[in-house]
Formats: structure tokens, sequence, C-alpha cells
């Protein structure tokens, strides 16, 4: 069995994560970063990417004692487990989030990590696990984190070759996007879902709009994907 995965991104109007130089700046308003601490208090778990973890002093974590009691009335743990996606291992053992011991950190690995980027990694993580040869796994890795540490809902938050992967993967039930009044263009700057991409439209992902709400000049969407037949 396999966990409810989310996916909650801020986008500008043309669909970026960040400028083209790939540095990501907080461009969103309060309420989204409200957002943000609301869907963790829903989520055994939240998961991101190791460049999002590197570049972002961020620690994954539920956000302060509110938004924890809330948590607790939803059934969870006061603490979410935390997971990164580091490919080849190379995720900084200096990041932010190990220097925030408050819950179990995961990350989560492909057959590319060495043997020293695994060590490197040991010793600052909790568990570290790799699943899959040339790329990461998913669906094994997500199944394992069900089995073993029981995440029935798992909060993604990027980046886009994170996101990428679980769409293509055919692993995500709900897309969160927060839709920013910029335009940052540029060939080269990250999306919501980067990597190789389908080829035809008919191999598109399919949602169902479930939501819309402005708030100020930001549009709030949520959107069910719809399984493939």
């Amino acid at each position: 069995m396999l966990p409810f995965v989310f996916i909650n991104v801020a986008t500008t109007v043309d669909g970026k994560l960040a400028p083209a130089n790939r540095k990501f700046v907080p461009f969103s308003s309060r309420r989204d970063q409200q957002l943000l601490l609301e869907l963790r208090a829903r989520a055994d778990a939240v998961m991101a990417g190791a460049r999002t973890v590197d570049l972002l002093p961020i620690n994954l974590g539920p956000g302060p004692a509110r938004y924890r009691r809330q948590r607790l009335r939803n059934g969870l743990a006061e603490y979410n487990l935390r997971v990164v996606v580091s490919g080849s291992g190379t995720l900084d053992p200096g990041a932010e989030i190990f220097r925030h011991p408050f819950s179990p950190i995961i990350v989560l690995v492909s057959g590319l990590a060495t043997k020293d980027n695994l060590r490197r990694l040991a010793e600052v993580a909790d568990e570290v696990k790799a699943f899959g040869d040339a790329e990461l796994d998913f669906p094994a890795a997500l199944s394992w984190l069900r089995k073993e540490w029981g995440v029935k809902r798992l909060l993604c938050e990027g980046g886009g070759e994170v996101n990428a992967g679980l769409f293509r993967a055919g692993l995500v039930h709900e897309l969160y996007q927060t839709v920013s009044p910029l335009i940052f263009g540029g060939r080269d700057a990250p999306t919501m879902a980067d990597g190789v991409g389908v080829e035809d439209v008919s191999e598109a992902v399919k949602l169902r709009l479930e939501s819309l709400k402005r708030v100020g000049h930001e549009l709030f969407l949520v959107y069910r994907v719809l399984k493939k037949r």
C-alpha cells in the first residue's frame, strides 16, 4: 500500500519556481506561507529534494506551536517525519535541516550514490535508504515509507525534478498550487515539473480543478489528479 501524496507549490504566472539562475527567493504572500504550514499539519511526512534543502534555510518541520497542536487534533504526531530525496547522495550534510533534530530525517537515494556520500549522510540522517539504479524508484521508496515508518499521508514540497518523478510514476493524488502575479521567463528557469516530460499530449497528467480562491492578487488552486484508465 502506498501513501496519499499531495504536492504544494508556489509558481509565477508563467509556471516558474525560481529565476533562471535557480537561486530561489520566497516570492509568495504571507497567506501562502500559512498554507504551507496548514498542509504540513495534515501530513505524516514532508518531503523535498536535495537542491531545495541545500539552498534554503528550511527544516521541513511543523512550525509554531499552534500548527503542532493542529497536528495532534488531526491524530498525528506533534512533529512530522522529514524526507529528503538525493538521487546521487550529494546532499550537503551541513544543510540547515540537520541542525534541527526534533524528528527523524530520512534520505532517499538511488544506486548512483557513492559509498563516501552514503557514509557522510549516514552520520547526520536517521536513515539513508537506496531504491533503484540510475534513478530513484519512487514507488518502492514510498511503499517502504508506508511499511517501515507508517507514512499514510506524504506532502511533497518540490522541487521540479522530484515533482516530475512523482507525477511520472502516477503517485500524486492532489496538487495545491499558488499562482503569484509575477513573470520570471527564461527557458532554463525551473518549473513545477521538470525532468524529461511527455512526448505526446495524450501522455499528459490530467487534473480536475477542485477549488479556486483569490486572496489579493494571488490565486490558490487545488487540483485532483485523475488516474489513468
